[in-house]
């Protein structure tokens, strides 16, 4: 990316679409420091592609069903994000595992609906992370965003917001957990896309708030 360039962002979805139309939402306000070059779906019938026309979002669909494996579809996803020159990959609501080929290392993130390590690992996203979170009395929950490596829900977190669970259904509890998330996610993007994450060895550092 040059100096006088856009920093580039790609956003994976697989279903409504809500992570990527808060992102929408905050660059066309003017708050998100990056802009969204593509939107890259698993499922054709993601709700989310409708955001991106909407948008005139450049948008391209790689149906799960047609890849034999994680590694096929990765690299189809990741040809595309060379292709646009993406600078960071940005998954939202991605029910896919990918493999991160060695040059996107670092450049793939992820926000989980948990305080990660809690309430996370392959069957767990949506409303199955609130249900369990309820269901074992837990008194505090929230969102982590994190560093996508080969592993689910794993890689260094860069941030995390709590929430109070009190005596919250797991439906109003994705609704206090997704506000949220709409404020960390937009923050931790522009915190990257301004150089100020850096991770050393398994660590995150930050330099400044986010914001």
């Amino acid at each position: 990316m040059s100096d006088n360039s856009p920093f580039q962002i790609a956003v994976l979805i697989s279903g409504g679409g809500t992570t990527f139309k808060n992102l929408v939402d905050r660059e066309a306000e003017g708050t998100l420091h990056a802009e969204i070059r593509l939107v890259i779906s698993s499922n054709p019938e993601a709700g989310g592609l409708q955001y991106a026309a909407t948008a005139g979002i450049e948008s391209v669909v790689f149906d799960h069903r047609v890849f034999s494996n994680a590694q096929t579809i990765s690299d189809e996803i990741f040809k595309a994000c060379r292709n646009a020159k993406i600078d960071l990959v940005v998954m939202g609501g991605f029910l896919r595992k990918v493999a991160i080929p060695d040059d996107f290392i670092n450049r793939v993130v992820n926000i989980h609906p948990s305080l990660i390590p809690a309430y996370c690992g392959k069957g767990m996203y949506g409303m199955k992370v609130h249900t369990a979170v309820v269901d074992a009395g837990a008194p505090l929950t929230g969102c982590t965003v994190h560093f996508v490596d080969n592993q689910y829900d794993h890689g260094p977190i860069i941030a995390q917001a709590s929430v109070k669970v009190g005596d919250a259904t797991p439906q109003s509890l994705q609704r206090m957990v997704f506000e949220k998330e709409c404020e960390i996610y937009p923050a931790v993007v522009n915190a990257i896309a301004k150089g100020q994450v850096s991770v050393v060895g398994d660590e995150v550092v930050v330099q400044g708030s986010f914001g």
